[in-house]
Formats: C-alpha cells, sequence, structure tokens
C-alpha cells in the first residue's frame, strides 16, 4: 500500500514539472469549419465548447503546472497536416499541431483568466503576430539601395530603433503609450507601452519593442504615408500628447493644432469630437537630424 501511494505522489509531483498545451477555437466561423469537415470533432455548439475549454483550465491550473493556449486556425491546420502527411481527422494531429503553434505562432499563458477574457486576449496576440511577420517581410523583400548597395530594410530597421530610443529620450519620465500606424497592402499597427523612471532608462516589452520597430521601419523603408503618437502619463499632471507623420521615410513633428485635430475627430465619420478631459495636446519635438539617416532607392 505504502509502495502504491508513494508511486501516486511522485506521478502527481511529475504532472506539475509537465507543461500544458490547449489549442482554442475563438470563433464560432472556425467551430463550424472543424465540425463540418472532421468526424472526430465531436462538440455540438461553440458556447458549450468554450464552457468545457474552461472547465479544463480551470483543472489544469489546479493540478499546479503551467498551462499555454494556443489560437487554433483550422486552414492553418489543414496545411499543416498536408505538409506533414498526417491525418487531419485525427485527435492525435490536433494535439500535434497545437503544440507547433504553442511554440512558433499565438499563445498566451493561462492564469485564471475568464473565458471572455483569454478569447479576445488571444485573438489580440494572433493580430500582433501577423502584423510582425508582415512587416518583416516587407523589410526582406525590399531589396538593396540601387546607389549605395545597402540593405534597405536593415538600414530601416536602425533608424526606427534610434527613432524609437530618442522619443523615449525626450519625452523624460513616466508612463508612455505609443502608437504607431502605417498603410500598406495590409493596414499595419503596433502599440508599444514603456516606463521611464527619473534615472535610467526605459523599461519595456522587448516582444512589443521589436513590433513596434519592425512597423515603423516597414514605413520608413516603404516611405509610406503613416503618422505616430506618443501619450505621457505623469503624476499629479495632465497626459501629454504628442505626434509625427511619416513623410517620405521621416518622422515629422506635427503642430499642437494638428495633434488637437487628429485626436478629437472621428477616424469613421469625420465629425468632431469633444477634447479629453486632463489631456494637453502638444506639438511633436524635433528628433534625429535628417542628414544622420541617408535616402535610399
Amino acid at each position: 500500500m505504502a509502495r502504491s501511494t508513494d508511486a501516486t505522489t511522485m506521478r502527481r509531483a511529475l504532472r506539475r514539472e509537465v507543461p500544458s498545451t490547449v489549442g482554442l477555437l475563438a470563433d464560432d466561423e472556425d467551430f463550424t469549419a472543424m465540425r463540418r469537415h472532421y468526424r472526430t470533432f465531436t462538440f455540438d455548439d461553440h458556447e458549450t465548447y468554450l464552457a468545457r475549454v474552461e472547465e479544463l483550465l480551470e483543472t489544469l491550473a489546479t493540478e499546479g503546472g503551467h498551462t499555454t493556449v494556443a489560437l487554433f486556425d483550422p486552414e492553418d491546420y489543414a496545411d499543416y497536416c498536408t505538409r506533414t502527411g498526417l491525418d487531419p481527422d485525427s485527435p492525435a494531429s490536433r494535439s500535434r499541431f497545437t503544440a507547433e503553434v504553442a511554440a512558433t505562432g499565438a499563445s498566451v499563458a493561462y492564469t485564471g483568466q475568464p473565458i471572455d477574457s483569454l478569447v479576445p486576449l488571444l485573438v489580440h496576440r494572433a493580430v500582433r503576430q501577423a502584423t510582425w511577420e508582415y512587416a518583416t517581410m516587407l523589410l526582406t523583400d525590399i531589396g538593396e539601395c540601387a546607389d549605395c548597395g545597402q540593405d534597405i530594410g536593415r538600414s530601416a530597421f536602425d533608424q526606427a530603433s534610434h527613432t524609437l530610443a530618442r522619443l523615449l529620450e525626450e519625452a523624460g519620465p513616466g508612463t508612455h503609450h505609443l502608437v504607431c500606424s502605417v498603410p500598406a497592402d495590409e493596414q499595419l499597427l503596433a502599440v508599444l507601452h514603456a516606463e521611464r523612471p527619473p534615472t535610467g532608462p526605459a523599461v519595456l516589452d522587448p516582444t512589443e519593442a521589436a513590433e513596434f520597430v519592425t512597423v515603423l521601419a516597414a514605413g520608413i523603408a516603404l516611405e509610406s504615408p503613416g503618422g505616430l503618437v506618443l501619450r505621457t502619463t505623469t503624476p499629479a499632471a495632465p497626459d501629454r500628447v504628442h505626434g509625427w507623420r511619416l513623410d517620405r521615410g521621416r518622422l515629422t513633428p506635427l503642430t499642437e493644432a494638428e495633434v488637437f485635430n487628429a485626436y478629437c475627430t472621428d477616424a469613421d465619420t469625420g465629425e468632431p469630437l469633444p477634447p479629453e478631459p486632463g489631456v494637453d495636446y502638444r506639438a511633436g519635438f524635433p528628433l534625429t537630424p535628417d542628414d544622420q539617416w541617408p535616402t535610399h532607392h
């Protein structure tokens, strides 16, 4: 009896050492596609499926291990099975695909979030990753400068990295929220949060920073129109909002009136919006001189 108890205890201890991965069908359309194509996918409706997933996540959490939730995309799954020669109508194949997505695709750590919060978080993560991958592809494909032979994508990335550092340096201490928007064949949007203490460099998430720099670099390399907004929050003071436009690969400061108009205009209708209380709309401040970065063709 003692030996059986010891074995059970050891198995439980080992289970806590093994991470879990759960694939999640975030919307009803993807759920319906799985039901239509795969006999072994036996759930009846999306709402019940989400409830069962939430119960599973709660159970895994009680066992003390780490659980990752990955976005399960039926089209990507079908392509994966075609590439690998796996039977798509198999729970084992779905499990293998989920493990690969968790390693390379959109995923979040489960920390007890309710399913209604987890789904939009996972979708947002997937959109961010797709934006990053597309911007990276643009930088990779743009090629070399016809004049100097330099890799334009690499040069633009270096310039964007320098620009971000200058933005955070000039913004000073506080909590900074940056948004960069670049129109391309697909709209590129990147968001970055940073904390700048009274002394020392800004603290930011390295993945967010890489995504932000990549999107800004794509706008620089393509000489695309676009914009960048910086909002700074400090204790006992109004929030400060600064803005710039992307003009032929350079960030040009907006005037105070232009920043106000950008923030106080409905993007969909063009109708004016009331200014936000406790916010100072300010002109963008000058950044790196243009002659530091050559123009590539």
